[in-house]
């Protein structure tokens, strides 16, 4: 029996929305919040309502009863540090999204909104491999500081999402594999899945790792605190710097992968000097994973919006191809994986997990 699935992945000035068959999808909209709009609202917990009702006259405008619907499933949120998998939203995951643990953002919203439209309609909701999907051996938690241990925040959901297609594609179970992902957005995260779990990744929130087109990396921990304490900057700076205005941005002032790659290209010297730098710092963060996973890799997945350029899969084969065969799965499709994570509890395949 099919299942019709909404799928709602909040954010920060839009709000992606899905219907899918199955895995089929039926129809999809960003649907755009102008920045006046949002600015009505003091949180974003605030935005609830407003968000709703455009999803709902969304759904009405695409001649969709919301009576149809099986099942609703929503973006996950900056939760208390979790395995991965489907979570049903339950009171207190409900309460951990409003009262933001670990932050407030926009994905927060999704599993309040799904939770919220499911009950409406008497059916279930879910949240599928938030950020917040903690894994990590006791080992890679240490950082060599017992008051800063190292934390996993990073794209959990795309990650997982392609791990498991490759699986399916080559006949084998998630949980059989050994893998390298390499998520390349506007942060890129570096993750070691060990049989089904992500062993170690970089902490993409705080701009660990190698540097991004938004983010600086890991960057030189003297220096960092002697810029801390110049007087120069207030903390709010210093962040800015090493999460948004890092990378890409802090050297040619763009976060476009596009504009840093023709840029190269047309040698330019410094865009050359970054984008050679950039994937040189990915291949070493890889390097280090396939230690982690003692050298046993059985495949190297680059992913991510940086994936469509051909030159990624053509560098990275050559620094780390003596690893591993490397897999190119292109872009993010947040909303397909969003409703797989769905469609496998509804259909039995595995058991929703608790909060």
């Amino acid at each position: 029996m099919s299942m019709k699935v909404l799928v709602i992945n909040p954010g920060s000035t839009s709000t992606k929305v899905g219907v899918f068959e199955d895995e089929t999808l039926l129809f999809e909209e960003t649907l755009r919040h102008p920045t006046e709009e949002i600015a009505k609202y003091a949180t974003v917990i605030d935005q609830k309502d407003f968000r709703k009702e455009i999803i709902l006259a969304f759904l009405a405008e695409k001649h969709c009863d919301p009576k149809s619907l099986d099942v609703i499933v929503g973006r996950g949120g900056l939760l208390k540090p979790i395995p991965g998998g489907t979570y049903a939203v339950s009171d207190a995951l409900l309460a951990d999204l409003k009262a933001g643990v670990q932050g407030q953002h926009a994905s927060n919203l999704g599993g309040i909104l799904a939770r919220e439209i499911g009950d409406k309609l008497g059916v279930p909701s879910f949240i599928v491999d938030p950020v917040v999907v903690d894994e990590l051996t006791d080992k890679a938690r240490l950082s060599g500081m017992p008051e800063l241990p190292r934390r996993s925040i990073f794209h959990a959901l795309n990650q997982k999402a392609v791990a498991r297609r490759f699986a399916k594609e080559s006949g084998k179970k998630y949980d059989e594999l050994n893998l390298i992902v390499i998520h390349m957005g506007g942060g890129v995260s570096v993750g070691a899945h060990d049989h089904g779990h992500v062993v170690d990744v970089n902490n993409i929130l705080d701009g660990e790792g190698c540097f991004s087109p938004e983010r600086s990396g890991t960057v030189p921990v003297g220096d960092l605190i002697r810029m801390c304490f110049s007087g120069k900057y207030t903390q709010q700076e210093i962040y800015k710097k090493v999460c948004g205005n890092g990378g890409f941005n802090g050297y040619l002032h763009t976060n476009d992968a596009r504009t840093v790659g023709e840029r190269a290209a047309a040698g330019d010297e410094l865009a050359k000097q970054v984008w050679d730098a950039f994937f040189y710092q990915i291949a070493k963060d890889a390097g280090a994973m396939a230690a982690v996973l003692h050298g046993k890799v059985d495949q190297i997945i680059l992913t991510g919006g940086i994936a469509y350029n051909p030159y990624t899969a053509e560098v990275l084969k050559d620094y780390l191809g003596w690893i591993a065969p490397i897999t190119v799965y292109p872009g993010e499709d947040e909303l397909l994986a969003l409703c797989q994570g769905a469609l496998r509890v509804m259909h039995g395949e595995e058991k929703a997990k608790e909060y």
